[in-house]
């Protein structure tokens, strides 16, 4: 098995290759206006570093977000566009889950992004592989109280959540490697009988999905309408 991930639903653009046992390499930059011009040059150098060609890659897999879309679509149209090139398949993964399972946590928690617009996109995880609600996008004072939170967005808005709740030392953005770790578990779950569809609640077997961007709201362009009449 040999699994290249890249995530590109947050500031981080990050790429990683995995082995089935552990991250062979990894690169993340966090810059939330270039990830057309990071991400392949960031897929080379783990292929670069681990020792590997693209030919030798067994599995795709993308962050499929939430997240903004120009960000989130550069991360998708590229693992379509390499799945194509190579023959292998595609999967996407909630950029959300793969900050709960960075978390390490085996406790209830929230993770959060940054949603831009004063809002954050969130979930709620009874522990690092189990997700028991959203995602969603809500106004930080809407997000419900009390378990810790994870993400960035938390940390932005710390203020309205509490900074109390925030966990220290956890992630704020999704990992490539841990994105690679946690497909390279499932599918090796997959691949021993384990067929149940992701829907609702991510459990710890759940097979990956196709990479399908997931949107919670309209993106800010839209196709003009026609012109205004004049009248005299």
């Amino acid at each position: 098995m040999l699994v290249l991930a890249f995530d590109t639903a947050t500031p981080a653009v990050t790429a990683a290759l995995h082995d089935g046992e552990r991250v062979l390499a990894e690169v993340t930059t966090i810059d939330a206006r270039r990830h057309g011009e990071l991400l392949i040059p960031s897929v080379r150098e783990v292929l670069r570093e681990a020792g590997a060609a693209l030919a030798d890659v067994t599995a795709i897999v993308a962050g499929s977000g939430p997240g903004p879309y120009t960000g989130l679509r550069v991360g998708l149209m590229t693992a379509q566009a390499l799945a194509t090139t190579t023959g292998v398949t595609a999967y996407g993964l909630c950029s959300l889950d793969v900050l709960a399972y960075a978390s390490g946590l085996s406790e209830s928690f929230l993770v959060a992004t940054d949603a831009r617009r004063k809002e954050v996109f969130w979930a709620e995880y009874a522990d690092m592989r189990t997700r028991v609600s959203g995602p969603s996008v809500d106004r930080p004072a809407d997000v419900p109280g009390g378990p810790p939170l994870v993400g960035a967005g938390a940390r932005l808005h710390a203020d309205v959540l509490g900074e109390a709740r925030l966990v220290a030392g956890a992630p704020e953005y999704p990992s490539a490697g841990a994105l690679a770790a946690l497909a390279a578990e499932r599918l090796t779950l997959t691949a021993g009988g384990h067929a149940d569809q992701v829907s609702g609640p991510a459990p710890h077997d759940a097979v990956l999905t196709l990479p399908h961007p997931i949107y919670l709201r309209r993106p800010d362009a839209h196709v003009p309408g026609p012109p205004k009449k004049v009248t005299a």
